[in-house]
This record gives C-alpha cells, sequence and structure tokens, in this order.
C-alpha cells in the first residue's frame, strides 16, 4: 500500500449529549432516523502522501525517547488527524521499516502499543488496520451481533458474567414488574474483528428465555427463537468518563471520553423483555439523526 490512500480531517466540538430515541416500525416510519457511528473528526478529503510521509518521518535517532515509541507517537497523531482513516491498511511492517530507516523490531514494537491502544487491529492474512467505525441505522431494531454481521466483521462476546436473580427497584420500575419477578443478567465485553467495541450490561424478564444459558452470542437471535424478540425499542445515550475498569476491558485510559447508550426493548403486546446498558469509548463515535415531517 502506498501512503497516497490516507485521509485528511477537520476537528469538532465535544460535549456532554443526551439523545432520545424511540424504535420500532412505528418510529422509523414517522422519524426516518439514521444513526451513524464514526470519528468525532469529519472527513473533509484525503491527504497526500506527502503529508503522512512527513508525519511518520519525524524520527529522531538521537533523541532519548525510543524509536518505537516516536513512530507509535508519529502512527497515532496520523490516525488522530485520520491521515489514516478508518480501516485504512498501513503499509507492511516490512515496508515500513525500509521507507523509515529503521528495524522491523521497531515498527512491530510501535504497532503492539497501537493494537493495545485499541487504534489498530490486525487481520491474519491481510495486514494492520486502522480500528474501523461503525454505521447503525436508527431506523431498524437490530442487535450488535446483526450489525456487524451486516458490515462485514466478526462479532463475538467475552462472558463477564451471567447470573439469575430477582428485579431490582430499579430494573422492576424501568420493566414495569413486579417485586421478586425472576430475571436473567448477562455482562459481556463485546468485539467486532477482535477489537473491544462495547461493555454490555443487559437485564432480561427470565420467563421471555427457556434458560440462562439460551443465550450464546446474540440474546436478540435467543429472544427470536423463544418468541419473544423485542418490535420496538426505547433508547437513550449519554456522554460520561469511563472508569477504571470500563477504560481496562475497552482499552482506554481512565477519565475518558465514553459513551452509556440504554436500551429498553418492548414486546409486541407492549410488555417490556429487555433493559440493556452498553458502553462504548467516546474517541470513536459520532451519531447524525435524520429526521422527515
Amino acid at each position: 500500500m502506498s501512503f497516497g490512500a490516507l485521509g485528511d480531517a477537520a476537528g469538532a466540538p465535544t460535549g456532554a449529549l443526551l439523545v432520545l430515541f424511540w424504535f420500532g416500525d412505528e418510529g422509523a416510519r414517522r422519524c426516518g432516523a439514521a444513526f451513524r457511528l464514526k470519528s468525532p473528526a469529519a472527513k473533509e478529503g484525503r491527504s497526500s502522501m506527502k503529508s503522512l510521509a512527513k508525519t511518520l518521518r519525524a524520527l529522531d535517532p538521537a533523541s532519548s525517547q525510543p524509536l518505537y515509541q516516536q513512530l507509535q507517537r508519529a502512527l497515532r497523531e496520523a490516525i488522530e488527524k485520520q491521515l489514516l482513516g478508518p480501516d485504512d491498511a498501513l503499509p507492511s511492517e516490512r515496508q515500513l521499516a525500509i521507507d523509515l530507516g529503521v528495524s522491523r523490531i521497531t515498527v512491530r514494537k510501535a504497532i503492539d502499543g497501537l493494537a493495545a491502544e485499541g487504534l489498530l487491529v490486525s487481520r491474519q492474512g491481510s495486514g494492520n488496520f486502522v480500528r474501523p467505525h461503525i454505521d447503525k441505522n436508527f431506523a431498524k431494531l437490530t442487535s450488535f451481533h446483526e450489525d456487524m454481521q451486516s458490515r462485514g466483521q466478526v462479532p463475538r462476546s467475552e462472558w463477564l458474567k451471567r447470573t439469575e436473580g430477582t428485579v431490582s427497584p430499579d430494573e422492576a420500575l424501568k420493566l414495569a414488574l413486579s417485586p421478586g419477578t425472576l430475571v436473567y443478567r448477562f455482562h459481556r465485553l463485546r468485539y467486532a474483528d477482535d477489537a473491544p467495541m462495547a461493555l454490555e450490561y443487559a437485564t432480561v424478564v427470565a420467563s421471555c428465555l427457556p434458560s440462562i444459558d439460551a443465550v450464546q452470542e446474540s440474546l436478540y437471535e435467543a429472544l427470536q427463537k423463544a418468541g419473544n424478540r423485542p418490535v420496538r425499542a426505547l433508547q437513550r445515550l449519554r456522554a460520561l468518563l469511563l472508569d477504571d475498569e470500563q477504560a481496562r476491558l475497552l482499552q482506554a485510559e481512565p477519565g475518558d471520553a465514553g459513551l452509556l447508550v440504554e436500551r429498553l426493548g418492548f414486546l409486541r403486546d407492549g410488555r417490556a423483555v429487555e433493559l440493556s446498558h452498553s458502553y462504548y469509548r467516546g474517541d470513536t463515535y459520532d451519531f447524525v439523526a435524520e429526521l422527515s415531517a
């Protein structure tokens, strides 16, 4: 890959956010809502090979900072400025080493560091890519698993915990359940192409699933098999700062900007079936809702 196929961007202001959306067929017809998640920098066009080369070649062998850290910083800067855009492939390690006059070990350590930061993802047999951003259509109620598959990405989940218990006061209020009602709680870290994308906490009315073990990769698939898939949902989005645990799991830093997405799903008869809270890295997402009269 040459240095030419890379993007540029202009910064965009950020701030606290609380957005309320109503899902379902009727809501989709009335709102025509669209939801796009991408970098907070809006792409203005493609940068030249010269711009990226200048950024990456600003390495100083005389500096007290190790070369791999300098290269890691330069690549991070290129990604932040979108000289390298989402899903762009990096030049091969060998090519970077030749072009920059450094060892392949130096390049490897820099790339490993960026992968640990969640900025790069490695695809077996294809190379290293800038972590892609997610587009989601608000006009259709879909699961994380379905969203990733529709984009050609490989979804998977790391199970943190699954428990059975009685509904909490807050859950009872939101799900309109009586005290003592049995619920299942599912805590998972959601991945796309081996990159952590969301930290998810879901509470489901136990009577809507045959057992707590019915959920494997997709909660909505399990609910559909049980005849209890949500047909509409109320969704809230709120900006926050990631705490230590959230940051660790999402490969971010404590105090980094994050996004909380709360979803309350309903059956066709109006009963609530699902309450979920999903946490995302805030430096990866931008939201656009298109409304029509």
